[in-house]
């Protein structure tokens, strides 16, 4: 047994502890003693403050209640107003999920609903809030999870074995290094690989779906070996920081992933798309679903704050990036202080129509790797009012003309802020009650965003727990579930608008409307998203007019007569949110790498930023490593 756990038991009455584990880097004690269980006198949270890690105390599975029974006491102590949708037993790990409507009627006043549940049942209850928009992707998300219970408990005390008993390299002396595997100064395929003596760690593990010839990272790189991958950090769902994840899996990863659990839920979700969508285009995919059901399988789910230990010399905490849903900045700590780095990955630093500020204060702080996706010197965008003006003037225009309103939008994060402003707007009569229509992953991505509304900023939340309000549930969104569906929309002959991925034109069905819509000058077409280099939205953008699609062995010349459109709205920080957060970091960093932006605008941002604040800064290209110490 490990030397963590021996420390452990000495402390704790003989025979008390059943069994030890690991559930990651969180230590796990069952016992079989009712009494204990129910009241250790205090003697667990001695523990914790002598150690400093994060330890629970479980019944053993063979003194936990019978199911049926524990299921008709659940039934009978939580309220009926709470509303509960299903119960989920664990047996391996004696927990109990009961997935409900209202998660703080289920808890009850400082959690008495819970601790009746505990004495009654010898299991440990886990509320989960059921989505407002039901989806049965998610569902089937989270029944992978529950349905290798078995295997996620023997995988979880491995990964505890790594990070506590795991020293593998004789050290010699300390440093770290960061290699661009991707994102050097280009936006897209974000991957970066941090070693020390002791640890091999990868931070994201995206592709470029604008660029065939360089999509995916470069995991070629003689100091990347698959097999001494320690763990993966996914900053958040976007294809560009997750795409090409399950990629590892396929190769025979069997290693941790660490993301918040909206990311893990979204993520999945973006990932079976993007399978389809190369399907669809004659492609064959670079992994399959089975490949995403083992990402899931080996995925940890950490809290905005919560800190971690991942290997011996790398501790973890994610910080809220104000991105999209469940988005992080990661903060690690290496070595015993030896070094503190942050990486934004894709942040922002203001006031976004669903989300709050990105995070600015953490504990220690010495190099800060910042995006540069808008770092350039004109990159300065309007503000929230001003996109909602453009957006109403852009609406009620081309309804006046009897016209539709196309939006390609990224499935996650834009999709929903569109959402909100467009029901804001038909709500306060700004603009006319059109149906709109939302195709692709959007509505399937909009239900967990209702399933998180802890993650969304306090007035979208408000509006979320009063579900009369509940902008996502509104009577003028109408879900195009299929390709028959997809055809009748396009057919309709009044005003509406159709949000539908991808963004960037890149395949998925919003390129099916581009094709129908296109040669009508009634129309418009809105873009709401950063259009990558090379991307079909970037050749329309850029006043490409004549488009050539191939149909089947034929190719067809599509006409762009619609009006375009560009709506400045955008879930990254500007130049002067960027200029900002560096300025309000506390502590401030006395580094600065610039990542994940065009050439020229990494290199005007690292220039202004040394300038600006006379810290070091580098803009590192992809295959560069940076010594960090």
């Amino acid at each position: 047994m490990s030397e963590i756990l021996d420390e452990i038991l000495k402390d704790l009455p003989e025979g008390m502890i059943s069994d030890a584990g690991f559930e990651g880097a969180n230590i796990v004690l069952y016992t079989k003693d009712k009494d204990f269980f129910l009241d250790n006198s205090g003697m667990i949270r001695e523990i914790v403050n002598k150690i400093k890690k994060r330890v629970e105390l479980r019944p053993d599975p063979a003194i936990t209640k019978d199911r049926e029974y524990a299921e008709a006491e659940i039934r009978k102590i939580i309220p009926e107003e709470s509303v509960i949708d299903q119960i989920i037993f664990d047996p391996q790990r004696s927990t109990v999920i009961i997935e409900v409507e209202k998660p703080g009627v289920a808890i009850g006043k400082q959690g008495e609903n819970l601790k009746e549940l505990r004495q009654k049942t010898l299991w440990v209850p886990v509320i989960k809030r059921t989505p407002a928009i039901r989806s049965q992707i998610i569902e089937n998300i989270r029944s992978v999870l529950y349905q290798n219970s078995d295997y996620r408990r023997k995988f979880l005390n491995k990964v505890g074995q790594r990070v506590y008993n795991g020293w593998l390299r004789q050290k010699k002396e300390e440093w770290i290094r960061v290699t661009y595997l991707g994102s050097g100064r280009q936006v897209g395929r974000s991957c970066l690989f941090v070693q020390t003596p002791e640890s091999r760690v990868l931070i994201d593990c995206g592709v470029d779906v604008a660029d065939d010839k360089h999509a995916y990272p470069m995991l070629e790189a003689p100091e990347f070996n698959i097999n001494e991958l320690d763990a993966v950090i996914i900053t958040h769902s976007h294809l560009d920081h997750c795409g090409f994840l399950p990629y590892l899996f396929k190769f025979g990863y069997k290693g941790p992933v660490y993301c918040t659990e909206p990311t893990r839920d979204v993520m999945s979700l973006m990932l079976l798309d993007y399978v389809k969508i190369m399907r669809y285009d004659g492609q064959e995919p670079i992994f399959t679903s089975e490949e995403i059901k083992e990402m899931v399988k080996h995925t940890i789910t950490l809290d905005f704050e919560e800190v971690t230990d991942i290997t011996p010399d790398v501790r973890l905490t994610l910080y809220n990036a104000g991105h999209i849903l469940g988005s992080a900045m990661v903060h690690l700590h290496i070595g015993n202080g030896l070094h503190n780095m942050v990486y934004s990955a894709d942040m922002k630093f203001g006031k976004s129509v669903m989300l709050s500020p990105a995070a600015t204060s953490f504990p220690r702080l010495e190099t800060l790797m910042l995006e540069a996706t808008y770092g350039g010197k004109e990159n300065i965008l309007p503000s929230k009012k001003d996109m909602y003006i453009y957006l109403k003037d852009v609406i009620n225009e081309t309804t006046k003309k009897g016209g539709k309103i196309l939006i390609p939008v990224l499935g996650s994060g834009r999709a929903q802020d569109l959402l909100i402003m467009i029901e804001e707007l038909v709500r306060t009569k700004e603009i006319e009650k059109v149906p709109v229509f939302i195709d692709g992953l959007v509505w399937d991505i909009t239900a967990i965003h209702t399933a998180y509304p802890e993650f969304l900023n306090s007035a979208i939340r408000k509006q979320i727990f009063h579900k009369d309000n509940n902008p996502f549930l509104s009577d003028i969104f109408k879900r195009v579930g299929s390709g028959k569906e997809r055809q009748q929309v396009i057919e309709e002959t009044g005003s509406c608008i159709i949000l539908a991925t991808s963004g960037m034109l890149v395949g998925g069905p919003s390129v099916e409307y581009l094709k129908a819509f296109a040669d009508n000058p009634k129309n418009s077409l809105i873009f709401s998203s950063y259009q990558g280099e090379g991307s079909l939205g970037r050749r329309i953008q850029n006043g490409e007019r004549e488009i050539l699609f191939r149909n089947g062995n034929k190719q067809e010349i599509c006409q762009i007569k619609m009006d375009i459109h560009k709506l400045e709205i955008s879930d990254h920080s500007d130049r002067k949110e960027l200029v900002n957060f560096v300025g309000r970091c506390n502590p401030r960093p006395k580094k600065i790498i610039i990542n994940h932006g065009e050439n020229s605008r990494c290199l005007d941002l690292a220039s202004s930023l040394h300038k600006m604040y006379r810290v070091e800064t580098t803009a590192p290209r992809n295959l560069e490593a940076v010594r960090l110490k």
